[in-house]
């Protein structure tokens, strides 16, 4: 790593605690600060829709040594703090049955993957505020029994996008933020400064906190209630840049909540409010390494989501590209 990462931490003090905290009235002005209704063509793909084919050329021109990062987790089908509904895999045939050649082994898998454990992406149907979704569109209309008629993940399609990794274990120089611990604007901007990259229009931008670490180091927690992410004060600051995706290790929200009454108010301020999906529970553990060793935290990302007609997100294993 170079010598402008390894800044004394004293220069980053680490935050502390999830506030300040923010009233409901505040959150409002920030919603409609961000909102994005009635800008795009297509409403159900929201911010995605923006990367153009000159965006991938772009994001291409970032491969240089072929490494190849994975962010997903492994599939989990052991119940646990944060997996209440575990993953599903099971064989249906060993290839045991007489039949011309050749023997099938065959397995199933299936997934509850809107949670903790699963490395995931939110369709913009997947969150309402006060019973409306993206562009207003009431949720229990077009949300059904048999899956979304708006906003659905197949309106989106795959994406290849330039992106930026902002560890923040970096910036702080800790092995992880503590559960409970908000990331501020200006903590974005330091970790700009500190990793040499700027967020620029049609980025996606992932979040490193070091949860993921953490749990393999300490025991996984609820993560639920508490977990570390960003403040409410960053919406505005990543909406001015154009972003095109936000992800990270935990689920992109700081827990306990700034806004009483509102549990997951960067779900709503992303999706609800600028359309932009969202990558959940990525290990972003090897991508940190990835980018200290090739010392820079942009480079391609790939995400290729299932084509589930009608629904509200998908399980992805999303790929870095150096």
């Amino acid at each position: 790593m170079c010598a402008e990462h390894t800044t004394a931490r004293s220069l980053y003090p680490a935050p502390h605690g999830n506030g300040p905290d923010v009233s409901v009235e505040r959150f409002e002005q920030v919603f409609e600060q961000v909102k994005t209704w009635g800008t795009y063509e297509n409403p159900s793909a929201g911010a995605w829709q923006t990367a153009t084919p000159t965006d991938v050329i772009a994001a291409a021109s970032l491969v240089r040594s072929g490494r190849v990062v994975t962010t997903a987790l492994p599939w989990n089908t052991t119940s646990g703090p944060s997996n209440a509904n575990p993953a599903l895999h099971y064989m249906t045939d060993l290839g045991v049955r007489e039949a011309p050649e050749p023997s099938c082994n065959k397995d199933f898998i299936g997934v509850d993957y809107h949670g903790k454990a699963v490395s995931h992406l939110d369709a913009l149907s997947h969150i309402a505020y006060k019973g409306s979704l993206y562009e207003g569109k009431v949720s229990k209309d077009v949300v059904t029994a048999t899956g979304a008629d708006f906003g659905s993940v197949s309106a989106l399609g795959s994406l290849v996008a330039s992106a930026v990794l902002l560890d923040f274990t970096v910036l702080f120089d800790v092995p992880w933020l503590e559960p409970g611990t908000a990331i501020h604007a200006e903590d974005i901007l330091a970790a700009e400064e500190r990793l040499g990259i700027t967020i620029s229009q049609g980025d996606a931008v992932l979040i490193r906190t070091g949860h993921f670490r953490r749990a393999r180091e300490l025991g996984m927690w609820d993560s639920s209630d508490l977990s570390a992410g960003l403040h409410i004060d960053c919406m505005p600051l990543l909406a001015e840049r154009g972003i095109v995706l936000l992800g990270g290790d935990g689920d992109s929200d700081v827990r306990p909540s700034p806004t009483p009454g509102i549990h997951s108010p960067i779900h709503i301020l992303a999706i609800t409010a600028m359309g932009l999906p969202l990558l959940d529970n990525l290990d972003l553990e090897e991508l940190g390494t990835a980018c200290a060793q090739e010392d820079r935290y942009r480079f391609m990302f790939v995400v290729a989501p299932l084509n589930i007609p009608r629904g509200t997100g998908s399980p992805v294993n999303p790929l870095a590209v150096f």
